[in-house]
């Protein structure tokens, strides 16, 4: 029997998830496949009668307007929500605003999936002169909080993901988590990558291959000492879950097209 539940999502699909960019700390609001997902999302978790008392999300607008759509499928509007940077996707550095399946074809699959699922290896850091450089470090939403502007990470690793994390997991979550209430965290691919790690105890080497979909809950059941009694579970149609969990491992893939005729 479980002691605490926690319910974890990748938000809905983004904008740029669509056109297959590096959206990582620019801001997106959902696609209109992303809303239908969110919703979808809700109603299911609604379905299975879940109530929760409090939803955590990252500063960033397709984390929080998950949360509200869900919130709103399920009746559950008033349930208070917390933000915070440190739930916020990966800094992709420079290769924030690239084209994933143009990357690949310039510097091959593998290169590509080490810098979207390795552990411990850190993109380029993004400079002044990046054009979205200022739109990030200008944003008044990091000016509120619990970390000067200077000190924003200019590119993450996975495991940078995790120790940025981790304060806020201890601090904030936990202390909710083992006060009884029913807890959903709407966060983000490696964000909640790096959570599953920490949680789970997902080795250094395995992380890599653990691929999140867009919009699709999971279920994580842990004992008094919030040690998993089992593997995460996907809410939802396995078989769904699983061809979106292929489509995004194939955003990192060259396209068939282009594979036959490169110098198109």
């Amino acid at each position: 029997m479980a002691k605490y539940r926690l319910v974890l999502l990748r938000h809905g699909e983004g904008a740029w998830t669509k056109e297959n960019r590096f959206c990582s700390w620019v801001d997106q609001k959902l696609s209109s496949d992303g809303i239908k997902e969110a919703q979808n999302c809700g109603r299911h978790l609604k379905a299975l009668g879940f109530e929760f008392d409090l939803v955590f999300t990252s500063v960033l607008s397709r984390s929080i307007q998950t949360a509200w759509l869900i919130l709103e499928e399920m009746g559950q509007e008033w349930v208070p929500i917390q933000s915070s940077w440190r739930l916020n996707e990966r800094h992709y550095g420079a290769l924030i605003g690239l084209n994933r399946a143009e990357m690949a074809l310039n510097h091959g699959e593998e290169q590509v999936k080490i810098w979207r699922r390795s552990y411990d290896v850190t993109p380029p850091p993004i400079s002044e002169s990046h054009p979205y450089y200022a739109e990030i470090y200008n944003d008044r939403r990091y000016k509120c909080g619990d970390v000067s502007q200077e000190n924003l990470p200019k590119a993450e690793s996975l495991k940078d993901v995790l120790d940025r994390l981790l304060p806020y997991w201890n601090e904030k979550i936990v202390p909710e988590l083992k006060s009884g209430k029913m807890i959903l965290i709407s966060a983000h691919g490696n964000s909640s990558r790096a959570l599953l790690k920490h949680v789970e105890g997902i080795s250094d080497e395995d992380i890599i291959n653990v691929t999140l979909p867009t919009g699709v809950p999971i279920l994580l059941e842990l004992d008094e000492n919030l040690h998993p009694l089992g593997p995460h579970q996907f809410l939802g149609d396995q078989e769904a879950i699983q061809a979106a969990i292929k489509k995004v491992e194939d955003q990192g893939k060259v396209k068939a097209a282009e594979k036959s005729n490169p110098t198109v």
